[in-house]
């Protein structure tokens, strides 16, 4: 545990003038060392095996998940970082209007100051790093406080800072709920929080206090839409792997299906053979099964196994799955049917291995189901119809929209990932997150004449003439 006088001592010191002034002007150079030095880090292989083993303990990850959902995505951002950084950092240019003749326009990207950065538990390493790297290409400080709950990420994630920063530049702050409120009392520059739309509530309001600049990715109840339309075995399939991906510990998540009433029972059928597939290879239980991980703690086993005995003693069909094991916090991949929206399923984010299905008959059912419902983090829209697919996309709001895909919309740096009110606020990835950690500075330089001589009093008729013809124009 970190005490208060170290942690406002760290703040502290990052917050001094001299070292956020000496950050934000540092070249591009310097950045890109610092960048470079995570990668090399997480790509050695003994801390790889340290990084492995500690989300094995965390979370039951395999190595290869470890490798395709922490790792490499963390290595993408880099890669974007190196590539972009050099333009990302220059001053640019926009046009002037003809009222401000004689000037030119520029936007400077400056560092914002110190950035406290309040990372997860269900992707420890990568939602820990990646928008590390962002802040520091940016030329902020940075506290980094990893979640309490995943407890061997947390020590892994503190080793890499302490071997590869300095105190002034990146520190880590342990510790709990106590820790994270005397964090959030500090007037930092700006705030990252991942983590669940309740908690976000809290950050923003505790950044509200110090006006401090604010970017929350949360969650919430993302659909998949199956229409009929598409190969409902490839689609069971897609949805099956990213409903168990991490044990269904993932924001970006199918949490519920929205499907045509008369592909249920092959949806079902497809959905039960490849969890098999997937988990079930030799016939030993999916519980045997190396590439399936684990809920993260009993606090969440006993809410998703809540939310499970709820939908069906209010009537849900568990179609495949249901089995638990408390003592390892164990929950097989489960389907249900005949779900209705009382049921607590269908009322928070599941965040686990359980998928309800809710049927419909017309596409404007989606719609009305959407409407009762705070805007999700995404939309999946499986369909072969492009007059459906537009259908959906036009009638709905959320953060991000794949089609045909699942998850995707993380993954391709180039595009704005966050989500709508109450699954996020502000846009992360790439450039959006170079942006949400810099001060986007506007600049006007006179290059020649004296545009304001024009304005001063005594006022000419013909300035203002000049103006109207200009507005016109």
């Amino acid at each position: 545990m970190t005490n208060k006088t170290e942690i406002k001592r760290i703040f502290n010191l990052q917050s001094k003038a001299s070292n956020v002034l000496s950050l934000r002007n540092s070249s591009y150079k310097e950045r890109v060392e610092k960048i470079k030095s995570i990668r090399t880090f997480i790509s050695n292989d003994a801390n790889h095996k340290k990084i492995a083993d500690a989300l094995y303990k965390d979370l039951k990850k395999s190595n290869e998940e470890v490798i395709s959902t922490e790792i490499t995505p963390t290595l993408l951002n880099i890669k974007q970082v190196l590539k972009n950084l050099k333009q990302w950092m220059k001053d640019e240019h926009v046009p002037s209007p003809l009222t401000m003749v004689g000037t030119s326009s520029y936007i400077k990207y400056e560092s914002k100051g110190n950035i406290l950065l309040i990372s997860p538990w269900n992707y420890p390493i990568f939602l820990s790093l990646y928008p590390l790297i962002y802040a520091i290409a940016s030329g902020n400080s940075v506290i980094l406080k990893p979640s309490e709950i995943s407890t061997h990420s947390s020590k892994v994630i503190k080793n890499i800072i302490q071997t590869l920063f300095k105190e002034n530049e990146v520190a880590v702050i342990e510790g709990s709920v106590e820790e994270s409120t005397e964090l959030l009392k500090l007037p930092f520059n700006h705030i990252h929080f991942t983590g669940s739309p309740r908690v976000g509530k809290i950050v923003m309001e505790a950044a509200a206090k110090n006006l401090s600049g604010i970017t929350l990715e949360l969650g919430g109840k993302s659909p998949v839409i199956v229409d009929g339309t598409g190969n409902i075995k490839n689609i069971a399939q897609k949805i099956a792997w990213a409903k168990t991906l991490n044990c269904g510990q993932t924001c970006i998540a199918p949490d519920f299906a929205l499907l045509k009433k008369e592909n249920l029972q092959d949806f079902i059928t497809h959905f039960k053979n490849s969890v098999a597939q997937f988990y079930n290879v030799n016939n030993q239980g999916i519980e045997k099964s190396r590439n399936y991980g684990r809920i993260v703690d009993d606090i969440n086993f006993k809410r998703i196994d809540g939310i499970l005995k709820d939908a069906v003693k209010k009537g849900a069909k568990i179609e495949t799955g249901g089995e638990i094991n408390s003592k390892e916090k164990f929950m097989s991949p489960t389907l249900l049917s005949n779900v209705t929206q009382d049921m607590l399923v269908m009322q928070e984010e599941i965040f686990g291995p359980i998928l309800p299905v809710i049927t419909f008959e017309n596409n404007s059912d989606v719609i009305e189901l959407f409407q009762k419902m705070p805007s999700p983090l995404a939309i999946y829209i499986m369909s072969s119809n492009k007059k459906n697919i537009k259908y959906f996309m036009d009638n709905t709001v959320s953060g991000g929209v794949c089609i045909n895909e699942l998850m995707l919309t993380v993954v391709n740096p180039n595009l704005p990932f966050g989500g709508v009110n109450n699954s996020g606020i502000g846009k992360s990835g790439g450039k959006h997150s170079f942006n949400d950690f810099s001060n986007e500075k506007g600049v006007v330089k006179k290059n020649f004449g004296n545009f304001l001589k024009l304005v001063y009093p005594p006022f000419k008729k013909s300035i203002f003439k000049y103006f109207k013809h200009i507005v016109k124009i």
